[in-house]
């Protein structure tokens, strides 16, 4: 009797909605189409250097007219990104091999995956890699699992303190994720309507910011204003505050806040205030767009598994799914935004302040 192949699965890194839609897609797919056996590993590579699994089974996972594998946010699996894993290199290779697995796929960002790349060419394992972060860095692929629900997300926050701020003539800053890359900041802010947006890609002046949200009260009457930061944003050219070596324990949003009202003081006072999104933005039941994305790259993993490819990860380009080196995804990543996009264009030309040109 021919024995069932073992395919392992694990997310590693932080979390975002979508990644049990990864999962459940793979679980259909593998057991359904190709009888294979799907175990998930919990915990990412903490599970494989405990040599520990969990048998799942898609129909068992089925409710009364609730698929929790497609509307969940999070992972069932658990995930980790913390820990020397290179210091347990060698002994979390082993586990793949002790856990008697076939194939394994990672979900994970670009630093997981790198990390799962190293541990796929120490432990000889076949490998396939599925991007998600809502970083929205990970290079040679224009979607990944998560950035869309965060997004949303983002703009369903600056929506509701859109509110406030007109109500109470308030400039409203609001700090979102992005340490190195403003992927997040830009697109939302551009979304969301906001009137400042400052990423790390991008030097800014803090005079500049004032003079704009001057001129939003004084030529167009608009009394409130709407700044989006991502939290890796630099230091302004122009900081009163801090010298440029040293970065705020305040927060960016914050700093920004104290900045402004460096500023301010010398003509009229500006009233402000900072909202920090911080994990809130990880969470949520995963888009329509996020569950689509997710449920393709699974499905694609899963073949690719099955041809007996090995260190691949799989991305979104031109509207369908493609596999790619992980070498290559790794060699350019993280991806930053490049300040001549088209969306910085786009966010100068609907009058958002956004740096230097």
């Amino acid at each position: 009797m021919k024995k069932q192949k073992r395919l392992g699965i694990l997310t590693s890194g932080g979390d975002c909605p979508g990644l049990n839609t990864v999962i459940r897609a793979v679980l259909n797919h593998a057991t359904v189409t190709y009888d294979w056996q799907v175990v998930g590993i919990p915990y990412a590579t903490q599970g494989l250097q405990e040599r520990k699994s969990v048998s799942l089974n898609y129909h068992g996972l089925d409710l009364h007219g609730i698929d929790p594998l497609m509307c969940f946010g999070g992972t069932i699996l658990g995930t980790i990104n913390k820990g020397d894993t290179i210091a347990h290199i060698d002994e979390i290779a082993a586990g793949y091999h002790d856990l008697e697995l076939d194939a394994l796929i990672g979900i994970g960002g670009d630093g997981s995956l790198s990390i799962l790349h190293q541990l796929q060419n120490q432990g000889n394992w076949q490998f396939i890699a599925i991007p998600k972060t809502i970083d929205n860095d990970v290079a040679l692929t224009e979607k990944v699992v998560g950035f869309d629900t965060a997004v949303n997300t983002i703009v369903d926050a600056i929506n509701r303190l859109t509110f406030t701020a007109a109500s109470h003539d308030r400039v409203m800053i609001i700090e979102v994720m992005g340490r190195s890359a403003g992927h997040l900041a830009l697109e939302a802010g551009i979304s969301g309507g906001a009137d400042v947006i400052l990423i790390p890609e991008i030097p800014y002046s803090i005079q500049q910011i004032y003079r704009h949200l001057s001129e939003l009260r004084t030529r167009y009457l608009r009394k409130f204003a709407i700044i989006v930061v991502a939290e890796g944003a630099k230091l302004a050219e122009d900081s009163r505050k801090y010298p440029q070596c040293e970065k705020p324990s305040c927060g960016m949003g914050q700093y920004i806040a104290d900045e402004i009202k460096e500023y301010s003081n010398q003509e009229q006072e500006t009233e402000i205030r900072v909202s920090v999104l911080g994990h809130i933005q990880r969470g949520g039941i995963p888009s329509a767009s996020d569950r689509l994305i997710a449920s393709a790259f699974g499905k694609a993993a899963v073949d690719l598994v099955v041809a007996g490819e090995s260190g691949l990860m799989v991305s979104w380009q031109n509207g369908r799914v493609v596999p790619v080196p992980l070498e290559a995804v790794l060699a350019k990543s993280p991806c930053s935004v490049e300040p001549s996009s088209f969306l910085v264009e786009t966010a100068r030309a609907l009058g958002i302040y956004i740096g230097k040109q």
